[in-house]
C-alpha cells in the first residue's frame, strides 16, 4: 500500500530543520545555494528564504558558456528577491582541461562531465566564503539512489534540503511553495551533456520514485539497471573510507 505523502507537513518539518542548522552550525551566515533554473535548486532556495529571510539567501548561477536556459533561474531570484551572481565556469573548465592536455593525458567523456560540476561547487564555496555563507546540496534522494550526482560536485554542501525526497516529492513540495510551474515542472537536465536526466538515465523518474517508495517496477530490465546503479554509485554517499590506526 502506497503511503500518502503530507507535502505540506514536510515543507514546514523542512524549515524547521533548515533554522536548526544555521542555528548550530552558521548563526547568522546565509544559504549559497546554485540555482539552474530547476526544481531542485528553486524549492532549495524557496525553502531557505522561508527558514531564514531572502536577506540571508545568496544565489549563484553558474553557466558554462551559454546556457539556454538561465532565464529562468534569473526569474527565480527575482521572484524570491535573494540577492544573486552569475559566474560562468566556460574559462575555468577550458584551462583545466587544456592543462591536462599539455599533461600528456586524453580527456575521457567522463572526465568531461564531471569536472565542470567540480568546478561549480569549487565557486560555490569561494562564494560562500566571500559573503559568509553555507553551501546548499540540492540533491534529491532519486538522483543520489541511482548515483546521478558528481562526487565532490553537485553532490556536496554543507546541508542538505531535499536528500531524503523524490523527485516526486520535491515537485509536490515545490507546489506547496507557490513556485511556478515553470520551474517545478520543467524537464530536468545537468546543462552540460545537452540531454536530460531521464535519456542518461534510461527510465523516467516517475518508474524510479515508484521504486523506491513501493518497491514496484513492472519491467525486469529497469529494475536490474537501478539496482546495478544504486550498488556501483554507493561509494558516493557514504563517508570516506579511512585507515583506523590502533598505535
Amino acid at each position: 500500500m502506497a503511503i500518502i505523502f503530507d507535502a505540506g507537513k514536510t515543507k514546514e518539518e523542512i524549515i524547521r530543520w533548515i533554522r536548526g542548522y544555521f542555528d548550530e552550525n552558521g548563526n547568522g551566515c546565509r544559504a549559497v545555494v546554485g540555482l539552474s533554473g530547476g526544481k531542485d535548486s528553486g524549492v532549495t532556495a524557496a525553502l531557505c528564504v522561508k527558514a531564514l529571510g531572502a536577506d540571508r539567501v545568496y544565489g549563484v548561477m553558474m553557466p558554462c558558456g551559454f546556457q539556454k536556459d538561465m532565464h529562468v533561474a534569473e526569474e527565480l531570484a527575482a521572484l524570491l528577491a535573494i540577492e544573486h551572481c552569475v559566474v560562468n565556469i566556460e574559462g575555468g573548465v577550458r584551462s583545466i582541461f587544456a592543462a591536462i592536455s599539455e599533461g600528456g593525458l586524453s580527456l575521457s567523456e567522463q572526465a568531461k562531465i564531471n569536472t565542470p560540476a567540480r568546478v561549480r561547487m569549487t565557486v560555490l564555496y569561494a562564494v560562500s566564503a566571500i559573503v559568509n555563507g553555507r553551501v546548499a546540496n540540492t540533491c534529491n534522494l532519486s538522483e543520489d539512489w541511482v548515483g546521478y550526482a558528481t562526487k565532490f560536485g553537485d553532490g556536496a554542501g554543507d546541508f542538505s534540503p531535499l536528500s531524503h525526497l523524490t523527485v516526486t516529492e520535491v515537485k509536490a513540495i515545490g507546489r506547496e511553495l507557490g513556485l511556478p510551474p515553470g520551474i517545478i515542472d520543467k524537464t530536468p537536465e545537468d546543462g552540460l551533456s545537452g540531454l536530460s536526466d531521464e535519456e542518461n538515465l534510461g527510465f523516467t523518474y516517475d518508474v524510479l520514485d515508484r521504486y523506491i517508495r513501493e518497491g514496484i517496477c513492472e519491467e525486469p530490465a529497469v529494475k536490474e539497471k537501478i539496482d546495478r546503479l544504486n550498488k556501483i554509485n554507493s561509494h558516493k554517499l557514504n563517508p570516506i573510507p579511512c585507515y583506523k590506526y590502533n598505535g
